[in-house]
């Protein structure tokens, strides 16, 4: 029979149900991966016993890996950074899926990320031919390092089939050839992707909650008392953040909550209405800033109270036999 999660489950509201059904027709998965070469290995048998004897330990309870590789190298950061700015656009255009791996990408802004990631394919490859000419350099400095523990054939030839990045549009509907073969089972899988796209509606609510929580807490903080008897500093970037995450939430809002909507709005408008220099060249706004910004941090704090644990259908399993 299938089983309903959490305590007391609260059935989904109209605007949540509406906003389930924009997610599965105007939304697609996609998912980012990567290829890369792991800079830690773990020690032999023999080695963790050589260890484990400077501390009169026994093998079984040592664990020990060495670094292959310097990763503060600034050719091997480079390639690092890279992988963070893929990430990081990635998330910044989706919307979180209760699948690991997967996020909702509006349908219309495919077109746009696979150009994007295709240049920061384009990227991450220069970089990584850029690690490849100095990697000869790291090998001979993990020699010294390593001593003993150094051993060659840790160490591919190249670095350049060592990172990668790919990405994809998986489908998450069931197939339509199952209606025809199993009515009854496309009806179940179905119904467990109709759950997923619901509990991806509380997701996405939760975390525009956290995020925006989290920037009017750092800008409140920043913008009221003061540090040795002088108002405290604050960069540029706690109010261009805001401004960030207005942009962001207007492009991806599945107006699944009024009053999500509502706070978000209260908090655009009071940052919109300043600059990060007016700000500090005027105390009597920025006290205000800080006391509006107060009240809209509440009323957040209010949201995350008062929101319905949610209701997660899974899918019957068969009766043992």
């Amino acid at each position: 029979m299938p089983s309903v999660s959490t305590d007391e489950p609260q059935p989904a509201s109209s605007n949540s149900s509406r906003a389930s059904q924009r997610l599965r027709t105007t939304m697609a998965a996609t998912r980012v991966s990567f290829t890369w070469m792991g800079v830690r290995k773990a020690l032999s048998q023999e080695q963790k016993a050589q260890a484990a004897d400077q501390f009169d330990a026994e093998a079984k309870y040592v664990s020990a890996s060495k670094k292959l590789l310097d990763t503060q190298h600034p050719q091997f950061r480079a390639v690092t950074g890279v992988r963070g700015k893929i990430v990081q656009f990635w998330k910044s255009q989706t919307l979180p899926y209760p699948e690991p791996g997967v996020r909702l990408i509006p349908q219309k802004a495919i077109g746009r990320f696979d150009e994007v990631l295709s240049e920061y394919r384009g990227e991450l490859n220069d970089a990584v031919v850029g690690l490849d000419d100095v990697y000869s350099e790291l090998r001979s400095a993990a020699r010294n390092r390593l001593g003993r523990l150094f051993n060659a054939s840790d160490y591919p030839v190249s670095l350049r089939d060592e990172f990668a990045v790919s990405w994809d549009f998986p489908a998450v509907e069931p197939p339509n050839y199952l209606q025809q073969l199993n009515p009854a089972l496309y009806e179940q899988e179905s119904l467990r992707v109709q759950a997923r796209f619901d509990e991806a509606v509380q997701l996405a609510e939760q975390a525009f909650l956290d995020e925006l929580s989290r920037l009017v807490e750092h800008l409140t903080e920043r913008l009221s008392g003061s540090e040795d008897g002088k108002p405290k500093v604050f960069r540029d970037s706690a109010v261009e953040n805001l401004s960030e995450f207005f942009d962001r939430f207007r492009r991806l809002n599945i107006h699944s909550s009024d009053e999500l909507d509502a706070v978000v709005e209260r908090a655009r408008n009071l940052v919109s209405q300043v600059q990060p220099q007016q700000l500090r060249d005027d105390a009597p706004l920025r006290s205000r800033m800080a006391s509006q910004l107060a009240n809209v941090q509440a009323s957040l704090d209010g949201l995350m109270v008062d929101r319905p644990r949610r209701s997660i259908i899974r899918p019957a399993r068969p009766e043992s036999t």
